[in-house]
Order: C-alpha cells, then sequence, then structure tokens
C-alpha cells in the first residue's frame, strides 16, 4: 500500500470542519509544524484539538487559536499562551483539561482498544464531577475513558514508505501513542526513506497505524523557554 503523500496540503486534504484532531509533540518540541500550516492555510473551523499543550501565541496551535478555527481544546498544559487565556476568560472557547498522566493514559488505552480505566488523579476535585467513582483497597478511583480522535497528526525523525516511525528523544512523548488512536494516523517526518532502510529494532510506531506520510521541509524547531547562564546569573527568554 503507498502511503506516501506529496505534502501538507495532500495529508490533511479531507480533515472538514468540526473534526476532531489529535497533534503530537510536547509543548512546541516535535510538533507537526507542516501539517498544522497547513490546516490554517485551508481554513477548516470549529475543530476540537487533543494535545498536550495549546502552543504559543505565534507558533503551533497558537496559530489556529488566532484565526479561531478551534471551538474545543482539550490539554494538560496550557500557560504558555495569553490568546487561549483570552479565549478561555471570554467564553470564546470551550476547554477540558486534563491531569498530563491522565491525558496520556486515555489517549494510550484507546490505541490498545480498552474503552475506560480507573485513576485516583483527581478525584475530590472539580475533575471528578459527573465521572463514575469506585473505591479499590480503601482508596477512591475516577473511570476515565479513552480518547479517541478523527484524525491523529504526528511529526517523527525519520519514517519509510511503509509508515515505519523513529522518533528523537523527547519528540516522542504522546506522539507514539497518539498515532495508534486515530481513525485516520498523518505521519510528516524530517527524513523519508524507503522500505527496509530502517532497522526493525528502531522503529517505536510500525506502519500498520501509519495512513500518510510526508517529508516536511522547513522545520523551527522553536524553544518554548530558553533558560541562560551570564555574568554568574541565570536570564530565562
Amino acid at each position: 500500500m503507498n502511503k506516501v503523500v506529496f505534502n501538507a496540503d495532500d495529508a490533511i486534504v479531507d480533515i472538514k470542519d468540526g473534526h476532531t484532531i489529535m497533534l503530537g509533540g510536547f509543548g512546541l518540541c516535535g510538533i507537526p509544524e507542516n501539517s498544522i500550516a497547513a490546516l490554517e492555510k485551508k481554513g477548516v473551523r470549529n475543530l476540537t484539538c487533543i494535545s498536550n499543550n495549546a502552543g504559543v501565541d505565534d507558533f503551533g496551535l497558537g496559530l489556529l487559536l488566532k484565526t479561531r478555527q478551534i471551538k474545543k481544546m482539550i490539554s494538560s498544559y496550557v500557560g504558555e499562551n495569553a490568546e487561549f487565556e483570552r479565549q478561555l476568560l471570554n467564553g470564546e472557547l470551550e476547554v477540558e483539561l486534563i491531569p498530563q498522566g491522565t491525558l496520556a493514559t486515555r489517549i494510550q488505552m484507546a490505541g490498545m482498544g480498552i474503552p475506560a480505566f480507573f485513576t485516583p488523579a483527581g478525584f475530590g476535585t472539580e475533575i471528578a464531577i459527573g465521572k463514575e467513582v469506585r473505591e479499590f483497597n480503601g482508596k477512591k478511583y475516577l473511570m476515565e475513558h479513552a480518547l479517541t480522535a478523527d484524525f491523529a497528526i504526528v511529526k517523527a525523525w525519520k519514517g519509510d514508505e511503509l509508515g515505519n516511525l523513529v522518533f528523537r528523544k523527547t519528540t516522542r512523548n504522546f506522539s507514539t501513542s497518539m498515532a495508534k488512536a486515530g481513525t485516520i494516523t498523518i505521519a510528516e517526518v524530517e527524513y523519508l526513506v524507503k522500505a527496509g532502510e530502517i532497522e526493525p529494532d528502531h522503529v517505536q510506531v510500525p506502519g500498520i497505524y501509519i495512513h500518510r506520510i510526508f517529508q516536511g521541509a522547513g522545520y523551527e524547531k522553536r524553544i518554548e523557554k530558553k533558560t541562560v547562564q551570564m555574568a554568574g546569573k541565570l536570564s530565562r527568554t
């Protein structure tokens, strides 16, 4: 099966208004930059986006928030985006905040075909409102449901024509689970190689989970916060 498409525009061609999309990466590390830019250009609206964070004001998912293409964000960490904050406080954006471990596990369970699980995270807080609670060994647990999406979009360091993926370090956070949780999974990669050029032991997401793959370009790979030392003191930018 030929999974290779020419570019991000071809990869997202059937993403439409109202779809739910998972987007991989951790902070600004390993996010699918080309696909986000293509979504912005296409102008699809009323999206529900599942991502660990909401980008920053001028990069990542912040671009889609700025153009008001996102209806709902399902995230864990959203503290670096002023536009996100403004839309939330003004009632312009639906937001579901999930503890980071719970978010990761809900995505992982979807990929494993497990519909729900129990976790102690969030019990006794607003997160528990309306959720089933059970007691195990004298401790209260919340029932959380697996998270699925119409599309999962991830960015890997290397991939082959069959969709086998290799990530680098932090970039694999969330992405390896999201790749297995989407009805359709799109992978953009820095290096696209021929089938057989990736050692089987190096594959972190097997190609069976990937429906489309393309080689991206022009990655900025921004750093969310930089801490440097100058003249004996720390400076944060």
